[in-house]
């Protein structure tokens, strides 16, 4: 946390507080969750996942193995779609941090059913549950109702040309991902308006780092040139992204629960614009493997061509990131080096049908991408 957050009176869910974090074995929220009770200040987390192809518990490792941070730790193995799961464990929190989704665009595309669950029913269930503890509070059956943070994504704003999105923007969803993350937070804010619950949105940039399921950009391009296998590149490679370390995601995050407003919203930049293919270099570069691994195959249906976000509000709310992306792309380089054995177990299962599925045709009509 900045000075400038830490010196701020109005913080809440500090040392000693209970939250149930949705999706905490997947990257975002492994994340947050290891950081937080990494700091040994007394906080309690109840995760709930339901451990589908993104969600890990091997993410939550570390947490485990240590005696003091796992006896903080409750992992339920659950839908955030099922009310009689849910309940019991909003009722025990202070707050619920929501980083449940199913996550891949392209996963999004081919069955986007399974992310309007999770996306839409999901954030009911979890709104309908603090609701009923609001209910609860209201009448001194508990100290105070819970705080509700959705995490959603700048993907919400859709393909911006120029400029940086800003949080009062219209948003223009271009995917069943996006759509659902939309769909999610729009939800949760009018729980705000129609019942008065305390309710905060974060959109964050790309984000990238250890722990990121090899079906992304950065690890699957890691991963794949370890191996020397070819490098997929969607049309031209120079769609650009804000990339994001996970760490300061996960650290935004935690700061707009302790100090956001009610019933707003807060961007996460990355504040690290690039075209793809200028990532692809870099970590080819960090691996010591040529370009001719990488590949340009045909571009995915409605591929957005640029995100950017606007930090002034959060950066007004005392939060500066961290990591710079040279730094922190080297690092994350390093980590899948020395974490072979997590990736490869990522990368079994249905990873070769899926795999298959998404690249195969592409790449049997690919050429070398051009070094431009």
């Amino acid at each position: 946390m900045t000075e400038e957050g830490a010196d701020r009176a109005d913080g809440r869910f500090g040392p000693g507080s209970h939250l149930l974090v949705t999706g905490g074995a997947g990257f975002i929220g492994s994340c947050f969750v290891r950081d937080i009770l990494g700091r040994r200040d007394g906080t309690q987390i109840t995760v709930i996942d339901k451990l589908t192809y993104a969600g890990n518990r091997a993410n939550l490792a570390p947490v485990e193995a240590d005696a003091e941070q796992a006896g903080r730790l409750r992992f339920v193995v659950g839908d955030i779609a099922d009310p009689a799961v849910v309940g019991p464990l909003v009722a025990d929190a202070e707050a619920v941090v929501n980083f449940a989704a199913e996550s891949h665009v392209d996963r999004s595309i081919h069955d986007p059913e399974a992310f309007l669950v999770t996306g839409v029913i999901g954030v009911h269930v979890l709104l309908e549950a603090c609701r009923r503890e609001a209910a609860r509070a209201a009448g001194g059956e508990r100290p105070a109702a819970p705080r509700f943070l959705q995490v959603s994504t700048d993907e919400v704003y859709g393909s911006v040309e120029t400029g940086h999105s800003r949080e009062g923007d219209r948003l223009e969803p271009r995917s069943p991902y996006s759509a659902a993350k939309a769909a999610g937070e729009i939800l949760a804010r009018s729980y705000h308006v129609t019942h008065g619950l305390d309710v905060v949105v974060t959109r964050g940039s790309n984000t990238y780092g250890p722990y990121h399921h090899p079906e992304k950009l950065i690890p699957l391009f890691i991963t794949n040139a370890i191996d020397d296998r070819p490098l997929p590149l969607y049309g031209d490679g120079l769609q650009r992204r804000d990339w994001l370390h996970v760490a300061d995601h996960a650290g935004a995050v935690e700061h707009v629960l302790r100090f956001g407003r009610a019933g707003e919203v807060y961007n996460v930049p990355g504040e690290a614009e690039l075209p793809n293919r200028q990532v692809v270099e870099r970590l080819l570069d960090l691996l010591g493997k040529p370009w001719s691994l990488v590949r340009r195959v045909e571009d995915r249906p409605g591929h957005d061509r640029r995100y950017a976000l606007d930090g002034t509000k959060l950066r007004a709310l005392g939060w500066r990131n961290r990591m710079s992306f040279e730094t922190g792309l080297a690092a994350t380089v390093d980590w899948y080096q020395a974490n072979e054995a997590w990736w490869r177990a990522a990368r079994s299962g249905d990873w070769d049908t899926y795999y298959e599925r998404q690249y195969g045709a592409r790449l049997a009509g690919s050429a070398q991408a051009a070094r431009e």
